[in-house]
């Protein structure tokens, strides 16, 4: 295994409190099913499931590859091109994220708290 994959770390766990998404003000995901990921050298990303966003979900044509996580996907979320992407085929050793929304939080306020 080369060093960088040894080094690389991804952990994927519950959140212990609400995520929710707000964009222009209105709330467009609320939920206490997120689920956070912490990876080497990135800020920790909470993974939405689909069925807890309740604005408009419609798919971009923007891709991108990461080489521990797979394609990924991207989504205009409540009228904010790619706000949003997700892992629709992920590897393996992170199948728990497979379909759900992470989302930018310099397009979308994040609020993970009480």
């Amino acid at each position: 295994m080369p060093l960088r994959e040894r080094l690389h770390r991804i952990e994927i766990g519950s959140s212990p409190a609400r995520a929710r998404i707000v964009a222009g003000g209105e709330v467009i995901a609320d939920t206490e099913r997120a689920l956070l990921l912490h990876e080497t050298g990135h800020a920790v990303r909470a993974y939405i499931p689909r069925e807890d966003i309740g604005a408009a979900v419609e798919p971009s044509d923007k891709t991108s590859f990461c080489p521990f996580k797979g394609h990924a996907s991207y989504w205009t979320v409540g009228g904010v091109e790619n706000a949003a992407w997700s892992y629709e085929d992920p590897k393996e050793q992170v199948e728990a994220i497979r379909g759900r929304l992470a989302f930018y939080p310099d397009r979308v306020t994040v609020e993970i708290g009480p």
